[in-house]
């Protein structure tokens, strides 16, 4: 069995090593992994505070972030509807098409056999949830795995929000997940 420390060794090592190789198309890694984040966030999920949650940043430097990104033309802004001092942030096209793209990361875990990887998966799942409840931060978790989440013949729904879903979103990272 290995030891705590060591395991954190190797997980922060992989992070310099897939961060170092991050810095391409113009993007840093904080960039890159907020391009990410938008490209799987659900519509409720995607103001300036919540990108600041989820990267467990300030909110300044979440800002600062969102609006590089502008500036580059990969995320566009949007004002609610509800509340118009409230917006929120969509990926260009060349945003999608940045956020897709596989790191350096994605390759290596790509070699990983299916039992293996769910293994993995669990264990780092496991690994975070424990570290944000340490932190008092929210989970952030795919919708459908939300007490929240409802489903029944005519859809989606989420009872928190009291609002219909659709099918895509279901998958989506969700600021207001709470798990079951």
């Amino acid at each position: 069995m290995s030891e705590p420390g060591r395991l954190k060794e190797l997980i922060d090592r992989i992070a310099r090593i897939g961060g170092a190789a991050d810095w391409a198309d113009e993007l840093n890694p904080v960039q890159r992994a907020v391009l990410f984040y938008l490209a799987r966030a659900n519509r409720f999920s995607r103001a300036p505070s919540h990108v600041a949650d989820y990267m467990a940043t300030t909110r300044g430097t979440a800002s600062q972030t969102l609006k590089a990104l502008l500036r580059k033309g990969l995320v566009s802004e949007q004002p609610s509807r509800a509340d118009r001092r409230s917006i929120s942030f969509w990926l260009t096209p060349q945003g999608e098409a940045l956020s897709a793209r596989a790191t350096v990361l994605e390759e290596a875990l790509s070699g990983l056999g299916r039992q293996e990887s769910e293994e993995l998966e669990a264990a780092l799942e496991n690994t975070l949830r424990d570290m944000l409840a340490r932190r008092g931060n929210r989970p952030f978790g795919i919708c459908h795995t939300c007490r929240h989440h409802k489903s029944d013949g005519a859809g989606a729904h989420c009872t928190l929000l009291d609002q219909p879903l659709e099918d895509e979103e279901t998958g989506q990272i969700c600021h207001e997940h709470q798990y079951a």
